[in-house]
């Protein structure tokens, strides 16, 4: 009892905090707990209702964990599509954002990265990314809100079109060290954090923005661990 009631008086002390002095322009409007059918607004188009993550976190909806039943990766479109109409796929988007020294493969029109070095947000090591057959996989696209995890905090409500672009979302996709993302899994903030502790504020903050725009809900663990790492970085903004 004594734990729960310090939990709940930081979430109050925050909130009195990060918003006091705030006019009706600039006060976050809370969240229905109730997330709505309706598709989510393309992140793209949003403005984050709250400026820190950590007011942010607070504000998301807590419900149980819908059952995994019908999750299949194939209801959320075409893997690596070229959403943007860029010509290139977002899986190599992603690479060519988030890493460096790269070598683009001929005959690709500037897209297909053949190779560059990755400073892993996971594990805060340099890692090199080869393209081809049994090297690929050292470097992997991370959706840092997991697909069966939205599945189980709302994306089963939503149409395929929507799932589709939340799949190819730029904001919810990291270019990361291939085993740590093969051990996260589609882990939550309250199960899986990475190993490099100062990217952990970024990495739940970003999962944060994830949920908030998509109107996705938590499970009362995950905000409570949402909320004990930013607790030690109230700084931390929303990703855009």
């Amino acid at each position: 009892m004594r734990t729960r009631a310090s939990a709940t008086l930081l979430v109050a002390l925050v909130l009195a905090v990060l918003f006091a002095g705030q006019g009706p322009d600039g006060a976050p409007t809370a969240t229905d707990p109730s997330p709505s059918a309706a598709a989510p607004t393309p992140t793209s188009a949003r403005t984050p209702e709250a400026r820190s993550a950590l007011a942010a976190a607070v504000l998301l909806p807590v419900k149980g964990r819908a059952p995994r039943t019908g999750y299949d990766r194939e209801l959320y479109g075409q893997r690596w599509k070229d959403v943007d109409r860029n010509g290139c796929d977002t899986r190599n988007d992603i690479l060519r954002r988030d890493l460096d020294a790269q070598v683009l493969k001929d005959a690709t029109h500037g897209c297909v990265v053949a190779s560059g070095t990755l400073q892993d947000p996971y594990s805060g090591e340099t890692i090199l990314f080869v393209r081809g057959q049994g090297t690929s996989a050292a470097v992997q696209i991370d959706h840092v809100v997991a697909l069966s995890d939205s599945w189980q905090k709302g994306a089963q409500q939503w149409d395929t079109a929507t799932r589709e672009a939340f799949a190819n979302d730029p904001l919810n996709l990291l270019a990361v060290d291939g085993p740590l993302n093969q051990q996260k899994g589609d882990g939550d903030t309250a199960t899986w954090l990475p190993p490099n502790t100062a990217f952990r504020c970024a990495y739940v903050a970003r999962q944060v923005g994830v949920k908030q725009a998509y109107r996705l809900w938590v499970t009362q663990a995950e905000q409570d661990a949402m909320v004990r790492v930013l607790s030690t970085c109230p700084d931390e903004q929303l990703p855009s």
